[in-house]
């Protein structure tokens, strides 16, 4: 007796909007790399460390999205990715360009969201729900920082400190 197998294919609009949002947490990834061989060079090495853990944490996003897409049937889509910045002013400049990519990422998921709500595709859109959950998390990780560089000001030795309590809040690995 064979085994019938059931593939469950998304529809090619979600897997098109996965495929985009592949691509996005893959160049998440970049950029958070490209910050924290920024914020090494210039002595920061709390925030080099913080960035490389998000480095990690973006390309950990991007996996669980191509594995859900090729569960489901579709095909995953490896795109070649934009060079990020390589120079910031300041790590001030850097996190509020962190902050700003961040809401740009929540407002991708946001739109993938609704468009499982146009396709009916209920087993995606529950998928989702944890990349909204992350968000919140990454939104606020990003303002809580910026908020400390503010309280910080043109203190120079400030941020001496601020580089030892970044290093505290480097994500710990969450349960998938």
């Amino acid at each position: 007796m064979g085994l019938i197998k059931i593939v469950v294919m998304v529809s090619t609009n979600i897997e098109n909007a996965l495929n985009k949002q592949i691509r996005i947490e893959a160049e998440s990834s970049q950029i958070y790399l490209s910050m924290a061989c920024w914020a090494e060079s210039k002595g920061f090495e709390g925030v080099a460390e913080f960035m490389f853990a998000q480095a990690d944490e973006e390309r950990e996003h991007m996996l669980r999205l191509l594995k859900y897409l090729t569960e489901r049937g579709g095909k995953a889509i490896i795109s070649e990715l934009s060079k990020p910045s390589t120079d910031y002013n300041s790590p001030k400049q850097m996190f509020e360009e962190v902050f700003e990519h961040e809401i740009f990422v929540s407002n991708s998921i946001n739109e993938l969201v609704s468009l499982t709500f146009e396709e009916k595709d209920f087993a995606t859109h529950n998928f989702l729900q944890w990349y909204v959950a992350e968000q919140i998390e990454e939104e606020s990780t990003a303002r809580t920082i910026l908020d400390k560089i503010n309280l910080i000001g043109d203190d120079r030795s400030g941020f001496y400190l601020f580089d030892k309590d970044v290093r505290s809040m480097i994500a710990k690995p969450s349960a998938q």
